[in-house]
């Protein structure tokens, strides 16, 4: 029995996305200090084994990608959530610093084939160029993957132990992931022919027209992620610098979560008749004008800063699905985005140490250089329009067998 509606498909996937996120990303932010405590290490040393774990996934992605792109989502997503419970069952076991980045490193593979370009190309595999609104669904769902996590992970490590909290995590993604990704269809016979790497040269866009946009792509998703996790690092510092309370500067970062879901809505919705492009460059400028705000006017914007903010992050987060599947079509989606993938996760690893600098030597003057970063990024999306899509697919891309194999 496999899941053959595509709502279910979708459900399923943001199910385990959301547990995927919240056992891996957004784990360090609240794990970080008694798990430094206990083995003994300074907490910047347990954010240096999760930037190491981004980095591997950097390297993985486009293979990961070249993986679905041959043999659909499935086999690849039940294999993560196998990686996935071994590294967090090795993370709550380990002792010693080398054990705490061998961990990570195991984790480290699980994102890099396991979160959100893996469940994207899954999808293409399945639904081809009729994708967008599956990924825009994903994301929803998975946008509470902080609001689900850190309460969680918080009352696991507090009633039992940030040990019992990591083989917890890695007991879910056996009991509740791993079901639920072995539910999921099996991309149909034609399909997989159609995505085979001898495809018809006709049905995608040529070398020559697809190196500028890949190159732009490539540029905007680091731009993003590197802002997105700068500020994840460092946001109730950022507002505090700029004149908020303590109290106020985390009621304003409480809005993220929300904004974040909000915009999402907004293009699953409203701005699904809109071409991607045009929501990620509105999306782009969402931050650089809410940087504005809070520099000129202080902590009375706090919140109207982290709501534009949020909004374009969670519109962007979409885009990172969409974007390529436009303008390139759904052939190799999964290896191509993978690629695309690589300076944004290796921008990632880095943010947070980088925006830190920054703001050790300017305070919220550090917003300059990210409304600057988002400003190139918004230039850069303006050199690409929307004709470069014109991508002709077979009528039966990516349907997905009713029943699964």
């Amino acid at each position: 029995m496999r899941l053959s509606h595509r709502i279910s498909v979708v459900a399923a996937l943001g199910t385990t996305q959301t547990l995927a996120w919240a056992s891996s990303y957004y784990l360090p932010a609240v794990l970080s200090v008694p798990m430094a405590r206990d083995l003994g290490i300074g907490v910047p040393t347990v954010f240096a084994a999760f930037s190491f774990a981004l980095l591997i996934s950097a390297l993985l992605g486009p293979y990961s990608g070249r993986a679905i792109d041959r043999w659909g989502g499935r086999p690849v997503l039940i294999a993560t959530n196998l990686i996935f419970a071994l590294g967090l069952f090795w993370l709550g076991s380990v002792h010693s610093p080398f054990g705490l980045f061998a961990a990570w490193a195991v984790l480290g593979i699980g994102m890099g084939s396991g979160l959100y370009e893996a469940a994207f190309a899954s999808l293409v595999r399945l639904y081809g160029q009729s994708s967008r609104g599956a990924i825009s669904g994903i994301t929803l769902i998975a946008g509470f993957a902080s609001t689900v996590g850190w309460p969680l992970t918080s009352f696991l490590q507090v009633e039992f132990g940030w040990r019992e909290a990591c083989h917890a995590w890695a007991a879910l993604h056996l009991i509740l992931a791993l079901p639920l990704n072995y539910l999921l269809p099996s991309p149909s016979p034609s399909a997989a022919a159609e995505h085979a790497p001898r495809a018809r040269p006709a049905e995608n866009p040529t070398p020559a027209r697809t190196t500028w946009p890949s190159v732009v792509l490539a540029v905007v998703f680091a731009i993003t992620w590197f802002i997105s996790t700068a500020l994840a690092a460092h946001l109730p510092r950022l507002l505090m610098g700029a004149g908020a309370t303590f109290a106020a500067a985390v009621a304003a970062g409480a809005l993220m979560g929300p904004a974040q879901v909000g915009a999402r809505i907004l293009e699953f919705g409203l701005l699904r008749k809109v071409h991607p492009l045009l929501s990620a460059r509105l999306a782009t400028v969402a931050h650089p004008v809410g940087a504005l705000l809070l520099l000129f006017f202080g902590a009375p914007l706090a919140s109207v800063f982290v709501i534009l903010h949020g909004a374009g992050n969670g519109i962007l987060t979409i885009a990172k699905g969409t974007l390529p599947l436009v303008l390139f079509g759904s052939q190799g989606y999964g290896a191509r985005q993978g690629m695309l993938m690589v300076p944004a996760r290796i921008a990632q690893a880095l943010a947070p140490w980088l925006f830190g600098l920054c703001l050790d030597q300017w305070g919220d003057g550090a917003l300059w250089v990210s409304a600057t970063l988002s400003a190139i990024g918004f230039a850069a999306l303006l050199t690409l329009n929307a004709d470069m899509g014109n991508v002709r697919e077979p009528a039966s891309a990516g349907a997905a067998t009713p029943g699964g194999r």
